[in-house]
């Protein structure tokens, strides 16, 4: 049986949108269960990371108004640029090899949840020992990196089969 071809540039591209995608639907899932407590999210893991490379407070802190509402654009920069970069990733590897991600792109993204939420960074100290954070953060953490991942590679998915298909037409 012939080997499938594998187009970087279309798994790129479909990375690229599926972790910009993943990344609204994650914002959205902890808008309905917040996974930090208030007092936890004056300063947020993002922010923390930050500053503990030496990113001033006021550079981590930064907000943009939209619609009378203050948003930590920093944040959602750092939101994104981890959504989107483990989105690629993904879609690069789930392209090349098509049979690792067997079962359910669900697992690769409770591997990234137990990976930083559980290992990388309480052993930064950006967020407490997995178990001293709240079993609400845990539920609401893991559920939403199903989510996401199940977001990213439904759309990457779609947009590489896309963009793949038009190019196999036009030949």
């Amino acid at each position: 049986m012939a080997k499938k071809s594998f187009n970087h540039q279309a798994a790129m591209v479909a990375g690229i949108t599926g972790g910009v995608i993943s990344g609204l639907v994650k914002l959205g899932w902890e808008n309905i269960l917040p996974p930090r407590t208030a007092a936890r999210d004056q300063t947020n893991p993002p922010q923390q990371l930050l500053q503990q490379v030496g990113i001033p407070a006021s550079v981590t802190h930064a907000t943009y108004t939209y619609s009378g509402h203050e948003l930590p654009a920093m944040s959602y920069m750092m939101h994104f640029g981890f959504s989107t970069t483990f989105a690629v990733a993904y879609s690069l590897w789930a392209r090349k090899h098509p049979k690792a991600k067997a079962g359910s792109s669900a697992l690769f993204g409770l591997g990234i949840f137990g990976a930083f939420h559980h290992m990388i960074l309480p052993a930064l100290g950006t967020i407490p020992r997995a178990k001293d954070q709240p079993a609400e953060e845990h539920i609401s953490e893991a559920i939403g990196h199903v989510l996401w991942m199940w977001t990213a590679d439904w759309v990457s998915a779609t947009v590489y089969q896309r963009l793949t298909a038009s190019k196999k037409s036009a030949k």
